[in-house]
């Protein structure tokens, strides 16, 4: 009987099991011996011994982390892209729930929905109180970034279709010339980015529809690692 090992991924908790992971035997030997150049950060972040040098074990568990995000090619090669995206998963962790720390987004307006493009990280004030969050968010990819400054929320729609990417976008709130927030389906990681909306999972669409309106405030700063 196969014995069946997990791996858990970082922010998410996703545990994956290495057999699915590696697609079963057959493909195991697509996995890579390469040492990345982020080796031992990687195998610090995952929870492997770190000692920098790649192992069939250190791969399945970095290739598990890239398929579970969408990273490509998904080889268990430690390399700018993987580390990057650890990273910024670091940086979510680290903010805690006080986001807001340092006072970037403004909270004398009332309630305002923040969106920090360096920690991908957005979150919901009502003045000084956090109201929501912070919550992971996949925003716009190099030369489709999402658009920083002071906005609000224009128009709604539950089940907005786009004419330009053809896909449904679940709670679309609309801030800034097309840019919105609304839920997808794939990973709040997966690289490269959205063509500048914010993707939201839907749980936290859902309750950015619940808790914001038009007219709302929503302020974006910062910049998207790789962009």
């Amino acid at each position: 009987m196969r014995r069946r090992v997990g791996v858990t991924l970082g922010l998410t908790g996703l545990v994956v099991p290495l057999t699915v992971a590696l697609g079963g035997p057959a493909r195991a030997a697509s996995c890579t011996t390469r040492t990345g150049p982020y080796q031992t950060r990687v195998e610090r972040f995952l929870g492997r011994p770190v000692d920098g040098r790649q192992s069939p074990a250190d791969c399945a568990a970095t290739r598990a982390f890239q398929r579970a995000h969408g990273i490509t090619p998904a080889i268990g090669y430690a390399g700018p892209l993987t580390w990057r995206t650890m990273n910024t998963m670091l940086a979510q962790r680290a903010a805690g729930k006080t986001p807001n720390r340092a006072g970037p987004c403004p909270t004398n307006r009332g309630r305002i929905a923040c969106v920090d493009l360096t920690r991908q990280l957005s979150w919901i004030q009502d003045g000084a109180r956090l109201a929501y969050g912070p919550v992971p968010v996949r925003t716009g990819r190099d030369g489709a970034e999402t658009r920083t400054g002071a906005k609000r929320v224009y128009h709604r729609n539950v089940r907005h279709w786009s004419t330009i990417y053809k896909v449904w976008m679940p709670y679309a709130q609309f801030f800034d010339g097309g840019q919105a927030f609304h839920s997808v389906t794939k990973s709040m990681y997966n690289p490269p980015g959205s063509g500048g909306c914010v993707n939201m999972r839907d749980a936290d669409a859902r309750a950015y529809w619940r808790l914001l309106g038009n007219g709302d405030d929503v302020y974006v700063y910062g910049r998207k690692p790789g962009t």
